[in-house]
């Protein structure tokens, strides 16, 4: 099963399942918690809670914010993976980060067949789920972190 978009950490699915619970009772359809929990995993692809809770196991929140951490995903869509060769807090805006990462290989960000152009190293905003507020023409975020 291929995975495009990162995954919470278990705190972070299992906190989904109680808003979506809980969203669901205002509107006058109550659901139990092992429900919402099935519920959940179906929205990220799983067949049930368990095959989603193997999946990630118990491991805690992703970290990428700090220096020298490996990382994969996309950007523009290209497969990835990387070291963060520079980290820095946003401001007051908890939970966003610039970072600076080192391709292991070059990302070609170009998709015509008769021209390349390789990029190595970019610099990206991130959010707490680990993408880009900016976005490609398809809509999908420039930078996406795996999980």
């Amino acid at each position: 099963m291929t995975r495009h978009s990162p995954l919470p950490a278990l705190d972070g699915l299992k906190d989904q399942a109680k808003r979506l619970r809980a969203a669901l009772e205002r509107e006058g359809q109550p659901v139990s918690h092992s429900r919402s929990l099935e519920l959940v995993a179906a929205q990220h692809g799983f067949r049930d809670w368990n095959t989603l809770h193997a999946h990630i196991g118990n491991r805690g929140a992703f970290d990428p914010y700090r220096l020298g951490a490996r990382v994969k995903g996309f950007y523009l869509g290209q497969p990835f993976e990387a070291s963060v060769l520079g980290v820095e807090a946003l401001g007051t805006d908890s939970g966003r980060y610039r970072l600076v990462l080192h391709f292991d290989e070059p990302v070609d960000v170009v998709r015509f067949e008769s021209f390349s152009s390789l990029r190595q190293r970019v610099s990206c905003r991130v959010d707490a789920t680990g993408r880009t507020t900016e976005k490609t023409s398809d809509g999908r975020p420039q930078v996406e972190l795996l999980w």
